[in-house]
C-alpha cells in the first residue's frame, strides 16, 4: 500500500493530532531519567519489555553504583544480568548493554557531552552499526539522550496510524518516520512530547482491543484518500 506524502495536509492533521492529545494529557515529560546516560542505558532494556520493568531493573543498577560507564564496562556480564534481570531476557540485554557501552568508551570516552556533538545522522548511522541496537534504540538515544530532532517510530505509533488509515500496517520504519520527518517542524522538544504522547494514547485508548471511547482521536478522519493504493 503506498499513499501520496507530498500533500500540505499530512502537516496539518499532524499537528492536529498534536493538540488534541496534548490538550488531553498536558506535559508529559518524557523519557523519566535522571541524566542522559540513564536514558541509553533504559533505550537499551525497554526492548520488549514495560517500562515497569525497566524501572525496577535501573534501580538495581543505581542501588549496587553499577549505572556509569565505568561501573558497566567492568562488572562482569552474568553479574550485570543478574542485576538487569526484571527487564527480562537479561542474559541478552547484558551482552547487547555491554555491547553498546564498549562502542561509547571507545567513541566518546563514555562521556555523553562528545556523543551530542555529533550531527544526528551520523550518530544515528554509528549506533546501528552496534550490535543489538535497532532503529527504535538508536533514535531514542539520538532524541531522548543526545537532544537531536528525530521522530521515534515504535509499536504504538504503528498501531495509532495504522487504525486511523495514516500508513499501512506494515509501513518501513524509515518511511513511517519519514511522514514526521518531513512535515513536522525539527524541535526536539516537540518530538519527546509528540512521541511521549502517541504512548500514552496506545496505553489508555488504542490498546491491542481498542478502547475508543473517550480517546482524543476517536473523530479523526484520514487527511486523504489513499493513491496509488497497491495490497
Amino acid at each position: 500500500m503506498e499513499f501520496d506524502r507530498s500533500r500540505t495536509d499530512f502537516r496539518e492533521v499532524l499537528l492536529d493530532i498534536y493538540d488534541r492529545l496534548d490538550a488531553h494529557f498536558g506535559d508529559l515529560h518524557w523519557w523519566p531519567a535522571d541524566d542522559p546516560f540513564e536514558v541509553m542505558v533504559g533505550a537499551i532494556l525497554t526492548q520488549n519489555t514495560a517500562w515497569t520493568n525497566v524501572e525496577k531493573a535501573l534501580a538495581s543498577l543505581k542501588k549496587t553504583g553499577a549505572l556509569t560507564p565505568e561501573a558497566l564496562l567492568n562488572i562482569p556480564e552474568e553479574t550485570l544480568a543478574e542485576l538487569i534481570r526484571p527487564a527480562g531476557y537479561y542474559h541478552l540485554k547484558a551482552a547487547r548493554l555491554k555491547a553498546f557501552i564498549q562502542f561509547f568508551t571507545d567513541n566518546y570516552s563514555g562521556h555523553v557531552e562528545k556523543m551530542q556533538q555529533e550531527e544526528w545522522p551520523v550518530l544515528r548511522t554509528k549506533l546501528l552499526g552496534v550490535w543489538g541496537v535497532g532503529p527504535e534504540t538508536a533514535d531514542s538515544i539520538v532524541l531522548y539522550a543526545c537532544e537531536k530532532p528525530l521522530f521515534v517510530i515504535d509499536a504504538y505509533t504503528r498501531r495509532i496510524f495504522f487504525r486511523h488509515q495514516f500508513a499501512p500496517e506494515k509501513m518501513h520504519y524509515d518511511a513511517l518516520q519519514g511522514l514526521f520527518m518531513d512535515h513536522l517542524p525539527h524541535d526536539a522538544s516537540f518530538f519527546k512530547q509528540y512521541h511521549a504522547l502517541i504512548v500514552n494514547t496506545a496505553k489508555h485508548f488504542c490498546r491491542k482491543a481498542p478502547r475508543c471511547d473517550g480517546c482524543p482521536l476517536k473523530s479523526l478522519k484520514p487527511p486523504y484518500e489513499p493513491a496509488g493504493v497497491k495490497q
